[in-house]
């Protein structure tokens, strides 16, 4: 790691549980694979805020959140956000069944994730992450050089350059024979975390929202309720709130039953984009299905779990995929991610029409890239809900 590089949260808590400069902050296991970090709550007799807030106060200070001197002491919001920190990372896992909050001393256990969902021991943490892809469209992370031969026709091979990598010379590559392409480091620091999300009630379009939030969106009904950040975390996300069934037409008995499906989706999910791809997680109390480019199963239900991170969209193998398809070796590479509230999907007997309440989420950085090689689908064609053909099979 560079001197002066910002660690990602995986690497700044470890050397933090190391250094043993924070009481309670310990390794759970001699593999390295679970923590303890203290939890004591700020409405207790004994909580003193130089002590159980330090923690999450040098995560406050880390990030340019808050500034001795600047800023006014919130021992409250330092914790929500590292609390929000570590629910949306992929690389932890609460074990709720190891915590201890009820004691004097209280804590909260995390497992590291591997990315096959195992523990991680933490002495194989890499300090750098590497795989091409363009830059513009990512967070800022540390990049090692890397090449990669497309093998593209000279047009391709122009073409992704002046889409990709323009921005580091500022001028638009010349016609000339295609080399391989380089992937520099550092990466520059523009990113496009940005989705389409559509809503849709029994097929019928009640809402498209363009999102813009790097923290991504909940999909909920109602709103996040203030004060509760237990459970949510800081409401930097933007909120996506159900319109009412009756801003469709519907049979009553489906009105119905969607305002009941309704009563169970009000913490939702939170749906994000992040270096490594396109990333749920499911707080509601409802059941939500799912389908996309890495769902296990394309003719029966995928399930999300509650309080799982799960990952929609992996870019390294969208990118591969694009690579393999501009080579003439395989088809146009997936992006496009559905979710169904209250009822099992895919379901091949039923058609998407006949759904209560579905949403389609698209990663527009994934999406402007095939149209800039003419892979892309017009709206039109990928909108099929738009009719409501009853039997129509999607």
């Amino acid at each position: 790691m560079e001197e002066g590089a910002k660690l990602h949260l995986k690497e700044w808590l470890i050397t933090q549980i190391e250094s043993g400069k924070y009481e309670g902050l310990c390794w759970e296991d001699d593999n390295k694979t679970m923590f303890r970090i203290p939890w004591k709550h700020a409405a207790k007799k004994d909580y003193k805020q130089t002590e159980d807030a330090a923690l999450f106060k040098a995560w406050a200070v880390y990030k340019g959140k808050y500034k001795e001197g600047r800023d006014k002491a919130d021992p409250t919001m330092w914790k929500t956000r590292l609390r929000c920190a570590l629910n949306k990372s992929t690389d932890f896992q609460e074990v709720p069944e190891r915590n201890q909050l009820d004691i004097t001393e209280p804590y909260k256990v995390y497992c590291i994730q591997l990315d096959n969902g195992s523990a991680k021991p933490a002495g194989t943490i890499k300090q750098n992450v590497s795989f091409p892809f363009p830059s513009h469209i990512l967070n800022p992370i540390s990049y090692k050089l890397t090449k990669y031969n497309t093998d593209l026709p000279e047009y391709s091979t122009n073409l992704m350059m002046e889409h990709m990598y323009c921005e580091l010379t500022g001028k638009k590559p010349q016609n000339q024979v295609p080399a391989p392409i380089t992937f520099f480091s550092p990466a520059p620091t523009m990113s496009d975390f940005r989705m389409k999300v559509t809503l849709l009630y029994q097929g019928q379009r009640v809402m498209q929202v363009t999102t813009s939030s790097p923290d991504g969106c909940f999909i909920l009904q109602g709103r996040v309720p203030l004060g509760n950040e237990r459970i949510y975390g800081p409401c930097t996300a933007q909120q996506l709130s159900f319109p009412s069934p009756g801003s469709v037409s519907l049979p009553s008995c489906m009105a119905e039953a969607m305002n009941r499906l309704l009563c169970h989706l009000e913490r939702g999910v939170l749906l994000w984009v992040a270096q490594e791809g396109v990333f749920i997680k499911r707080f509601c109390q409802g059941r939500v299905y799912w389908s996309g480019p890495t769902a296990q199963h394309s003719d029966r239900p995928n399930k999300l779990e509650r309080e799982k991170t799960f990952k929609l969209l992996d870019i390294p193998t969208f990118v591969s995929e694009l690579q393999s398809c501009l080579q003439g070796k395989g088809p146009t590479p997936s992006y496009e991610i559905e979710l169904c509230f209250g009822e099992e999907y895919p379901d091949p007997g039923i058609p998407k029409t006949r759904k209560l309440i579905m949403a389609q989420v698209v990663p527009l950085f994934a999406e402007e890239l095939l149209q800039r090689f003419n892979l892309g689908e017009t709206e039109e064609k990928r909108l099929v809900f738009g009719s409501n053909t009853e039997g129509e099979k999607m």
